[in-house]
């Protein structure tokens, strides 16, 4: 049976040694390095969208757009816009207007339910509201399906956890670019790569390593995401 059509979808994160992507007071995460950011930088280069939930942004307040010029000659000569579309994903709606993510020059859309669009049906701030709902959350096949009809082929999932665990659980990741940063944070209330309910070891997601490579005391590793009939070729 055919899969339906959707992005590929790549999840960039850091994290500390022990896993965490934030510390116990969820503070913004900023203990990668300047070749972590521009790692970041360049995976979003590559990209027609960008994904993130709503705890995320209201944690940073902003986005990264792409600076580096070399990043923005490469989009050029590709024919694409100068920064890919940022999209928000919040089931509720509830995003401050005021926070400086609104002022960036770069293209917002807002994924979202049906209850989340009323609170912006009278409010400027998003370019396109989509609206794909399953069950009070966001229906992420139906929401990528979409996408991929708005041009969003290639997508870079940049957090939180819960949004990992959502797009993992309705099997909706390709690819994983982890940078491991050397420091732990611990804490039980510090939030993982993947939050959520998590999954039995049996039916657990499988990786296969593509690539690693140390640079600063950071590690980057590469994987991509075993679906279930590769166990079976």
């Amino acid at each position: 049976m055919a899969q339906p059509l959707r992005p590929f979808i790549t999840v960039v994160l850091a994290i500390s040694l022990d896993g965490k992507i934030a510390d116990r007071q969820r503070s913004p995460a900023r203990f990668g390095s300047a070749a972590d950011k521009h790692h970041l930088e360049s995976q979003i280069a590559q990209v027609d969208a960008v994904l993130f939930g709503a705890d995320t942004l209201r944690s940073y307040g902003t986005t990264l757009p792409i600076s580096h010029p070399e990043f923005l000659r490469q989009r050029q000569a590709q024919n694409k816009p100068p920064q890919p579309t940022h999209i928000v994903c919040s089931a509720s709606g509830n995003i401050n207007p005021q926070l400086a993510f609104f002022r960036q020059p770069i293209p917002r859309w807002l994924l979202t339910t049906a209850t989340g669009a009323e609170k912006w049906t009278d409010q400027d701030g998003f370019e396109r509201i989509i609206v794909a709902e399953q069950s009070g959350g966001v229906d992420w096949v139906a929401a990528f399906q979409r996408l991929a009809t708005l041009g969003c082929d290639l997508i870079a999932a940049l957090g939180g956890g819960e949004l990992i665990a959502g797009l993992l659980t309705a099997e909706c990741v390709d690819e994983f670019w982890v940078t491991v940063c050397p420091l732990i944070l611990g804490g039980r209330n510090a939030p993982t790569l993947v939050e959520g309910e998590g999954f039995l070891e049996a039916i657990a997601p499988r990786l296969e390593l593509i690539e690693a490579r140390s640079l600063d005391q950071e590690v980057f590793l590469h994987y991509r995401v075993k679906r279930k009939t590769d166990s079976e070729r």
